[in-house]
């Protein structure tokens, strides 16, 4: 038995086509082939392959078992090449076609708004996907390709590459009656006294403010920061927030105070992370610089 042959695109392309239109006709003017040239890419492949993949009939194209598990084979690898070419022309053209921009949830809501605007006004040809999950699962998204760049708590994860876009300070959040409401210059060593009530396992911020205080008792977690700090204002206890998060957080109630840190506050740095080599690099170094000039509103200290 002869060895078979790698297939092309051509033959790849035409194939999945008439997997999905059942019809040689149709598969033809879906790619914009001539029958004859779209039958000899199938017969080719089939010739190929040394494998029977259509069972051709005067009424109906079937597929043979494993014309369908070549066809699953076949379009992983026909996006393989887009992806491919893609990232080419990224390289080429910056700020054009697909990027998919994972966000994790104590940034996003605060952060999209300027990143949004951002794409809209300023990159008109990008096409921004964006993905909001925790920080383990935008690693491992970045990792295996899913996800292009990345904005979360810095330092990213190992072997990835990071670029600082700003340092923000964690504030105490209260209820109105409590006694360090509204209190500024308080030391952060106070935190290691304080029962606070923290997020669900899995979120970074999480891990943040155990290195500073206690969870609160009793294990009431919320699953993201608008009921954590519901949870305070129902008099449940003290939570921290990043210094972005809370103008929008606080103003939902009336029943919630904030207590200010002194020097140095304890604080996070948030930034871009992508895989190193890339080639969009470049891209991302001038998204960071254009996001730290949109950002000069935030209550942040920009990191250049």
């Amino acid at each position: 038995m002869s060895k078979a042959r790698t297939p092309t695109p051509a033959q790849l392309r035409a194939f999945v086509a008439v997997v999905e239109h059942r019809h040689f006709r149709d598969a033809a003017a879906a790619i914009g082939m001539s029958q004859p040239a779209l039958s000899g890419a199938v017969a080719a492949l089939e010739d190929g392959l040394g494998a029977q993949l259509v069972e051709r009939t005067t009424r109906k194209v079937i597929i043979t078992p494993l014309g369908e598990r070549v066809a699953d084979h076949a379009r992983g690898v026909l996006a393989g090449l887009h992806a491919l070419t893609e990232e080419v022309e990224a390289s080429r053209l910056p700020f054009t076609g697909p990027l998919h921009l994972g966000v994790i949830p104590t940034v996003a809501p605060y952060l999209l708004p300027t990143v949004l605007r951002l794409a809209r006004d300023s990159y008109p040809e990008l096409e921004l996907h964006i993905h909001e999950e925790r920080t383990a699962r935008l690693l491992d998204g970045l990792g295996s390709g899913r996800l292009d760049v990345l904005v979360l708590a810095l330092p990213g994860g190992p072997g990835m590459t990071d670029i600082p876009l700003y340092d923000e300070d964690f504030v105490l959040v209260t209820p109105t009656g409590h006694g360090l409401a509204g209190r500024t210059g308080v030391p952060r060593d106070l935190l290691l006294d304080l029962d606070v009530l923290l997020l669900e396992e899995g979120h970074c911020l999480r891990d943040q403010a155990l290195e500073l205080c206690r969870e609160a008792p009793g294990g009431t977690r919320a699953a993201g920061l608008p009921t954590l700090v519901q949870l305070v204002a129902g008099g449940l206890g003290v939570t921290l927030l990043p210094a972005a998060a809370v103008a929008v957080e606080t103003g939902r109630s009336d029943r919630l105070a904030t207590t200010r840190f002194a020097a140095p506050a304890p604080g996070r740095r948030i930034g871009l992370t992508h895989r190193p080599g890339s080639a969009r690099t470049p891209e991302y170094h001038r998204l960071a610089a254009a996001l730290r000039d949109a950002l000069q509103a935030l209550p942040v200290r920009l990191v250049c």
